[in-house]
């Protein structure tokens, strides 16, 4: 249990995707522009990253090692989150129409994000458990999910500071995701995965 809690803390905060590893960030600053589409986006990318986690976990371990296929995990990785992506977005276009708009085309990208792809291959090379790679997979996504909100947040309150002319748009993003990065390698040390 110890190492479950030590693993979800580890993916989330101390190794966090976003701002450790420098991962997804197309989707993390596309999407935090306002605070209801990060919410949206965090929630789908957690359960898709979760979910995706399961079923790359299953295939690598019940089919891909005994039949000593380890070499086509990528191909065959990539291929289980886009059929999952692909259902995820069926499935909110018709539950929840109003937030597949807001996400646009970000949630097709959930397919190629890295974080999404890495999830799975740190959990092969690891030689996680299925519960191991659930509560990595599940730690990664609150840790993107912090990410985002976190930035969302910040940038709302930016909309109304008096932010210098070259810096207002992307430029204070990529400054304030600096600072947050040095604030989160604060962790780092603590727990190694």
């Amino acid at each position: 249990m110890v190492k479950l809690f030590e693993l979800i803390v580890a993916a989330s905060l101390v190794n966090n995707f976003v701002f450790t590893r420098y991962l997804g960030l197309c989707i993390f600053f596309g999407v935090t522009k306002k605070m209801d589409t990060a919410i949206g986006m965090s929630m789908t990318f957690t359960a898709v990253m979760v979910i995706s986690a399961a079923l790359n976990w299953v295939a690598y371990n019940m089919v891909m090692v005994p039949f000593h296929l380890e070499f086509l995990k990528i191909l065959v990785f990539i291929a289980i989150i886009a059929g999952f992506v692909q259902a995820a977005d069926t499935m909110m276009r018709k539950v929840s129409p109003g937030l597949y708009y807001k996400l646009g085309i970000y949630l097709a990208l959930i397919v190629t994000n890295c974080i999404i792809l890495a999830v799975p291959l740190i959990s092969a090379d690891s030689n996680y458990t299925f519960i191991e790679s659930l509560v990595f997979g599940l730690g990664s996504g609150l840790g993107f999910s912090l990410a985002l909100i976190i930035m969302a947040s910040i940038r709302e309150k930016l909309e109304l500071a008096d932010v210098p002319k070259p810096f207002r748009g992307l430029p204070i993003s990529f400054v304030l995701t600096g600072l947050i990065a040095l604030a989160f390698i604060g962790f780092s040390g603590l727990i190694t995965l």
